[in-house]
């Protein structure tokens, strides 16, 4: 059993050890999140020449003005294929995504590929979500240590949830009921640190 340890961690060092030359450790932040006071923070880390992992993390715990709530958090974890090498130029992304809301009050008449978001105006959503989706992306090099990443994915997102008829509200109106979205699920211009 020893052996068989020693042996796996001989393994493991060796395989990280080749790539030690090279970047192996991006963290970022998604300053179009930012935006929206989603705070947020991820890591890139390099598993192949052409292969990273990606994981970002999501939070809003804000209460808006004016009954309006918007909170959540989620994690979303990518496996990206880089066309050249890593950390730099085009790349394509597999992802997969997953969280809890609590949204309404958000007064809109916003309705985008069959989902009626103009819904949000009146009513207030709380559940949980989790999907999948693809991704393409593009890094420039900005200098030694920093990046500009810009990525935009699609894929589809299931959600249980309860809803309630305002956003401060404790009367459910539906109870553990089903939804599906299909459409953007991933929209990020990262500022980018290499280690």
């Amino acid at each position: 059993m020893k052996r068989t340890i020693l042996l796996l961690v001989a393994s493991l060092s060796g395989m990280f050890s080749s790539t030690a030359e090279a970047q192996d450790i991006n963290v970022k932040t998604n300053v179009l999140a930012d935006a929206f006071l989603n705070v947020n923070a991820g890591v890139e880390i390099g598993l192949a020449p052409r292969w990273t992992l990606d994981v970002a993390g999501y939070y809003n715990g804000w209460t808006l003005s004016h009954d309006r709530k918007w909170k959540h958090w989620m994690v979303q974890p990518e496996a990206r294929y880089w066309f050249c090498d890593r950390f730099v130029g085009h790349f394509v992304g597999l992802h997969a995504l997953g969280g809890q809301y609590n949204i309404g009050g958000l007064k809109n008449s916003f309705s985008f590929l069959g989902t009626d978001f103009s819904k949000l105006s009146d009513r207030r959503y709380q559940g949980w979500m989790a999907g999948a989706g693809l991704a393409y992306g593009y890094s420039w090099m900005l200098g030694k240590r920093w990046n500009l990443e810009a990525e935009i994915g699609v894929g589809y997102v299931y959600t249980r949830y309860d809803s309630y008829p305002c956003a401060k509200c404790g009367t459910k109106i539906e109870k553990n009921k089903a939804g599906h979205y299909i459409g953007p699920t991933k929209a990020a211009i990262n500022l980018v640190y290499s280690f």
